[in-house]
């Protein structure tokens, strides 16, 4: 399969992780977004949305949105838990995660990254959603090892994708021993170089 991405996003690398994680096999396409290549006519064949990550499998049927491409590649694995009250509470993560922390930690990330704006002007209602987003998370793992219990599952790869680079968005995890806790765990778990 083809995997087209640009690796400066955090919903592009969950892809990359679950493939490496379960030793899927991949052809990593770099898609620019800065250049605006997902709004080429060839890309926008593959996702009529212009957004990455896509996967195109061998026998031509293309799959988008991060999470539902996890799910979906993941299918089978203990990255999903076996019972099925566990797998939803993982998927409730997972849309929580594109609802509720992804608009926030990760648009701020972006703004100050890739359009050099100064944390001072940055979107006050968005820096607080972004902790409020961390503050939940922090919540449930002072009580679980991961997300959902003492597994690794699609919640954290998920998660762990922007969450691990928050500084980058000016979100401080000083006050998130949890947070900073679970992070070391799940890059280890993935065999990830530590977040810069």
């Amino acid at each position: 399969m083809k995997i087209h991405g640009d690796t400066n996003s955090g919903n592009c690398l969950k892809v990359k992780w679950v493939c490496d994680r379960l030793a899927l096999p991949y052809t990593w396409i770099g898609v620019d977004m800065l250049k605006r290549e997902t709004r080429t006519t060839p890309f926008l064949k593959l996702n009529s949305a212009g957004q990455v990550p896509v996967v195109e499998f061998d026998d031509g049927r293309v799959l988008a949105e991060s999470n539902a491409i996890i799910r979906y590649l993941a299918r089978g694995s203990d990255l999903i838990p076996a019972d099925e009250f566990a797998a939803a509470k993982m998927d409730e993560w997972l849309f929580w995660e594109q609802y509720s922390h992804e608009p926030y930690v990760a648009v701020c990330r972006f703004q100050m990254k890739y359009q050099g704006k100064p944390a001072s002007d940055l979107d006050p209602d968005k820096i607080k959603r972004g902790y409020a987003a961390l503050a939940r998370m922090e919540h449930q793992l002072a009580a679980t090892r991961y997300l959902v219990g003492d597994n690794l599952s699609l919640a954290d790869v998920a998660l762990l994708a922007y969450t691990r680079l928050a500084h980058e968005g000016g979100f401080h995890l000083d006050g998130y021993a949890a947070v900073r806790r679970w992070i070391v765990e799940a890059e280890r778990s993935l065999g990830l170089p530590p977040a810069r």
